[in-house]
């Protein structure tokens, strides 16, 4: 092996060491927010995650390719921002490299540009806590002003000090961006949530952090009867047996047998065009879809209801029975029976 072909590893292992001391940091912070980002979705449906069947190995998993898909967009980002520095470092001559290396080499100002970056990172956390409302651009930077000349500026002067300063100081902003970035995903995601819960659609970035937009019509196994009229019904998830459901229409979470319960009309991320949760969605023509044999049993003298939830009304012939039932259920669409003749009831 030449000089020269170790000089070429050595350079090749400090990029590395480097690209892992900011990529590694960004991708711990991003998970151990992402999983409390995680817990708060949920927590908008009234459940926690293991309610819904999500043990730990499967929220790693989506989590896993939540930071895969985020470490492919940002790699995007970071190539775009690379070529724009590389386009006004040839537009101004190379002077923008050697201001850059100007900055680096006078510890203030670099320490005072990483305060200010770990002090932006703060924000997330304020709109987190619900502190950011009605703020404009010059609050972020004022408040980032605050917090990183208070809490970052004499420590990261410090640290310039020395090589081994400096590389912990790329560790430490490295870590608080990863810390905003998951703050920020944590609102976006709770957000979204609300959203789905109030009108039933959902977004890419639900999906991104693994959430299940899956939509089911409930029916009853022994007679086929859809539960809550046929309206759809957004499934949790299922745990121990049971279901977990949440209807939009009504604002609630509740919780069915598996036994009890048969899945149709199953969709994952649908449309949902016209779909609105303020109502329940019109049942079918069920006198359209009921089988002979129903017709038969229906004839023999079994009366057959509609839902009285969704307004829609089940009609078929009307048993002959006594004398005091003098009309039929009207509230679900049927028209009164006249009463019988005295001569009838003699």
């Amino acid at each position: 092996m030449t000089d020269r072909d170790a000089t070429g590893q050595g350079s090749a292992m400090d990029l590395l060491e480097r690209i892992g001391s900011v990529v590694l940091p960004v991708g711990i912070a991003l998970y151990a927010l992402l999983y409390l980002g995680v817990q708060q979705m949920y927590g908008i449906f009234n459940i926690s995650p293991e309610q819904a069947g999500i043990d730990q190995a499967t929220m790693f998993g989506r989590l896993v390719g939540s930071l895969v898909l985020l470490i492919l967009a940002g790699s995007l980002v970071l190539g775009a921002l690379v070529a724009v520095c590389w386009l006004v470092n040839r537009a101004t001559l190379g002077h923008a490299a050697r201001l850059a290396r100007a900055v680096r080499a006078r510890p203030w100002a670099a320490a005072t540009l990483g305060a200010v970056w770990c002090g932006a990172t703060y924000w997330g956390f304020l709109g987190y806590l619900d502190l950011d409302e009605g703020a404009g651009l010059a609050s972020i930077v004022l408040v980032a002003a605050v917090i990183g000349t208070v809490s970052f500026l004499v420590p990261f002067r410090l640290l310039r000090r020395r090589p081994t300063g400096r590389a912990g100081m790329r560790v430490v902003i490295a870590a608080f961006t990863g810390i905003g970035l998951g703050f920020a995903l944590i609102g976006q995601l709770e957000a979204d949530a609300e959203a789905l819960a109030a009108t039933g659609r959902g977004s890419i970035v639900l999906s991104l952090a693994g959430f299940q937009d899956q939509w089911v019509v409930a029916v009853t196994p022994a007679k086929g009867t859809p539960l809550y009229g046929g309206t759809p019904l957004l499934l949790l998830g299922e745990h121990e047996g049971t279901y977990a459901f949440y209807d939009c229409a009504r604002r609630e979470t509740f919780r069915r047998p598996m036994g009890a319960t048969v899945l149709q009309g199953i969709e994952l991320e649908p449309d949902h065009e016209g779909f609105t949760c303020g109502e329940p969605a019109p049942a079918k023509d069920a006198a359209a879809e009921r089988t002979p044999a129903e017709d038969a049993s229906t004839g023999n003298g079994s009366t057959r209801t509609g839902s009285a939830k969704t307004g829609s009304a089940r009609t078929g012939p009307v048993e002959r029975g006594p004398v005091e039932r003098d009309s039929v259920r009207t509230g679900s669409g049927r028209t009164a029976t006249p009463a019988p003749s005295a001569g009838q009831g003699d």
